[in-house]
């Protein structure tokens, strides 16, 4: 109380100076606000700048100390900055009244301005730390894939609505529960204002729950031309990273609500599927007779399959008596069936196909383009150009391979092809 009353004394001291030297007494009272004011003004300027160096520079001293890096995002998003501001705050909460005692209109929206301020202070401080433990857990290998935009902006936003409701408390004079059931009340018209918000809210904790899509990973979303690596995901967007290096926003909502492909599973898998076919022309499928088979036993990658399933065929042939004469007769061996195995064979030798995974060379339907020989493996390695240049390197060989067994490819007929037809029938 002494204090408050050494205070009071010296604020009027400039009042009763002027008055007492003949100054007209209205006229002292308000030069010597003015004097109280700008004394006020550089005290508190004076204050903020010595604690803002102050603290700053112990706080990075302490830092400095420290293992950990959370103490250094603080520093970066302001966090010393805003606390150092209550100090000037708790000045001009005792000093202003004390100035403006005799002006009790000026005194109520100080302290209506003054709680206003109070409570966005806090809310910054609050920010601050939201983003220093986001930007802190960026750093740790466990949270790089995590959504952690996201989950600081959906906390960012209740913490703000919180704020509000205590700001319109303070300006319509009602209570903060007063306030919710008015809020309550007027659901509808904030639900249709903030209706993308709201959806991106949902969608952001959907996708953060049921592990839709993380950070890093490859996924294809046809609608929006999304093909490449998902490099941000928040409220209200996901980012992706195209091949060609351009970016692409999707609106979170949209991956509960549509379809797209998340290339996860194969990343996390031993190997990458190759999935393609070769379309054989019909009329080149033919019966293997003696002469064909010797020609093909000197390929060694089916040299022992085919002495030992054609032992197995002339056995069969030979218990029921069937007439050779013919090569339809009994059982017999195609130029496509050998080609198959070769295939197999093949695939089971290369070095960049894994052995433990799906490994299939099938025929499918056959279709007006001929009849498709589908290949079904996968590859160790599944960086995107190693994959290709492996799955070319296999059709490469596949597809030279194939006129050694009298097989030839389904190709549409091109512009030359046609001239050349029609140039020899006009020889003819």
């Amino acid at each position: 109380m002494n204090l408050e009353k050494r205070l009071a004394d010296l604020i009027c001291f400039f009042e009763e100076f002027f008055v007492a030297h003949g100054m007209n007494s209205t006229f002292a009272l308000y030069l010597n606000l003015l004097i109280n004011l700008l004394v006020l003004t550089l005290v508190i300027f004076g204050i903020n700048y010595v604690l803002k160096h102050f603290i700053i520079e112990t706080f990075k001293l302490f830092t400095n100390k420290t293992r950990t890096t959370f103490d250094d995002f603080l520093i970066k998003s302001n966090f010393p900055r805003y606390v150092g501001r209550f100090v000037p705050l708790f000045v001009i909460y005792k000093i202003f009244p004390l100035i403006f005692s005799e002006f009790h209109d000026v005194l109520e929206i100080f302290y209506f301005l003054f709680k206003i301020y109070v409570i966005i202070l806090l809310i910054w401080i609050f920010r601050s730390i939201l983003r220093s433990t986001r930007n802190y857990l960026k750093t740790r290998p466990e949270f790089n894939d995590k959504p952690l935009e996201s989950f600081s902006q959906i906390i960012m936003i209740f913490i703000w609505i919180i704020g509000l409701m205590f700001i319109f408390s303070e300006i319509t004079g009602k209570s903060v529960v007063g306030f919710a059931i008015s809020l309550g009340a007027a659901s509808a018209v904030i639900l249709l204002i903030f209706k993308d918000t709201i959806l991106g809210l949902v969608a952001s904790i959907q996708v953060s729950v049921n592990d839709i899509v993380r950070i890093g990973d490859w996924i294809t979303f046809e609608k929006f031309g999304a093909d490449g690596t998902v490099t941000e995901i928040n409220l209200a967007t996901v980012r992706v990273q195209n091949w060609d290096n351009t970016y692409t926003t999707i609106p979170t909502y949209s991956l509960i609500s549509d379809s797209f492909h998340n290339w996860r599973g194969m990343q996390e898998s031993p190997g990458r599927r190759i999935k393609r076919s070769v379309f054989i022309k019909q009329n080149s499928v033919k019966f293997l007779d003696k002469d064909d088979l010797e020609k093909l036993k000197k390929i060694h990658l089916i040299a022992p399959y085919l002495d030992n399933r054609q032992a197995e065929i002339d056995k069969f042939n030979e218990s029921n008596d069937i007439d050779k004469s013919l090569l339809i007769n009994g059982r017999n061996q195609t130029n496509l069936g050998v080609f198959r195995k070769y295939a197999d064979s093949y695939l089971r030798e290369h070095s960049a196909v894994h052995k433990e995974m799906y490994l299939i060379v099938r025929h499918l339907a056959p279709t007006p383009n001929g009849i498709p020989l589908e290949i079904l493996c996968f590859s160790k390695d599944k960086r995107w150009e190693n994959y290709e240049y492996i799955s070319a390197d296999i059709f490469d060989h596949l597809i030279a391979a194939i006129p050694y067994f009298d097989l030839k490819l389904f190709e549409a007929p091109s512009g030359d092809d046609i001239r050349s037809f029609l140039g020899q029938k006009s020889d003819s």
